[in-house]
C-alpha cells in the first residue's frame, strides 16, 4: 500500500518494501519531483540514511525542503527505515539485521523496477547523517557496482574510538571478543581498497561535532590514498540544524554527478 503526500513542490510517497533476508516489511519515504507523473525521463536517485534513533521520517521532518529539491533537481530522494540502531549493516553476530543487503540490493531492486529510475551505478548515490553517514559511505565503499557516488553529514566513519556506544556492539560483537570486526565494520578502513574517481565522495562536519576528529581522521587519509574528494567543515554541532543545511550542498554535488553521466 502506498500512501501519498501532496505539496506543491512535490510528493513523498509512504511504501514498504518486503525484506526476504530479514523476513519484513521495511517502511521507506519516496520523494519525486512534482512532475513525475507526466514525464516520462529516467532519473537518478539519491538515497539518504537517517542517524541512530531514527526512522524513515527523519529526513523529511529534519530537511523538509527535500520536496522542494526533488523538484529543483529532478531526481528521486529515497530513505529508508534502517532501525533504531543497525548502523546499516550485515550483523555478524545478528542475523535478523541484514540492512547492507536490503539496501544495496532488496531496496534498489525495488526502486528500479517500481519508478522510472536510471537503473546503474552512474543514476545512483547514497548518504545519510551521523549512523547514516557511516552507512552511506560503508554501502558505497563495499558496492561501488551498485552507487557511483557516496556522502556523509556529521558522520560516524571509524567506530573504534566509540565502543560503548550507541548499540554498535550488539551488531559486531564487543571489542574483547571481535575486535577485528570493529576494523573491518569501519568506514576508515574500507576505502583502502578504492581507486581513485571510483566513487565521487563528498564529506562534512561541523566544527563542535563530536565525530570531528574521525571525519579529519578519514579526510588526511583519503589524501594520503590520493583518493580525490570534497571535504568541508563548517560552524555546527551534531544536530538537525547543521545536516538540514548540509543536504542542500550535497544534493547539488550528486545532481552534478549525474550530469556528467548523461
Amino acid at each position: 500500500m502506498v500512501a501519498f503526500i501532496s505539496v506543491e513542490a512535490g510528493t513523498a510517497d509512504s511504501i514498504s518494501v518486503f525484506s526476504k533476508t530479514m523476513k519484513k516489511n521495511v517502511p521507506c519515504m519516496v520523494v519525486k519531483p512534482k512532475n513525475y507523473k507526466n514525464n516520462n525521463e529516467r532519473l537518478g536517485v539519491v538515497y539518504l540514511l537517517h542517524g541512530y534513533s531514527g526512522n524513515h521520517r527523519q529526513w523529511l521532518n529534519d530537511a523538509p525542503q527535500l520536496l522542494a529539491l526533488a523538484d529543483s533537481y529532478n531526481m528521486l530522494i529515497v530513505c529508508p527505515d534502517g532501525g533504531f540502531s543497525s548502523w546499516y549493516f550485515d550483523s555478524p553476530v545478528d542475523s535478523s539485521f541484514r540492512y547492507e543487503t536490503f539496501i544495496s540490493a532488496e531496496l534498489v531492486n525495488y526502486i528500479d523496477q517500481n519508478y522510472r529510475t536510471i537503473a546503474n551505478r552512474n543514476g545512483r548515490a547514497i548518504s545519510g547523517l551521523s549512523m547514516g553517514g557511516h552507512g552511506g559511505l560503508f554501502l558505497a565503499s563495499r558496492h561501488s557496482n551498485v552507487f557511483g557516488a557516496a556522502g556523509s553529514m556529521a558522520g560516524g566513519v571509524n567506530l573504534r574510538p566509540f565502543p560503548k556506544n550507541w548499540d554498535i556492539s550488539k551488531r559486531i560483537g564487543d571489542t574483547a571478543c571481535c575486535e577485528e570486526n570493529w576494523r573491518n565494520y569501519s568506514v576508515i578502513n574500507n576505502v583502502d581498497g578504492l581507486k581513485n574517481n571510483e566513487l565521487k565522495l563528498i564529506i562534512d562536519c561541523g566544527y563542535s561535532d563530536f565525530f570531528l576528529g574521525v571525519n579529519r581522521e578519514l579526510h588526511q587519509k583519503l589524501l594520503n590514498l590520493k583518493i580525490d574528494h570534497d571535504y568541508i567543515e563548517r560552524p555546527g554541532g551534531h544536530n538537525k540544524e547543521y545536516w538540514g543545511s548540509s543536504v542542500n550542498y550535497q544534493l547539488l554535488f550528486f545532481r552534478k554527478f549525474f550530469d556528467s553521466g548523461k
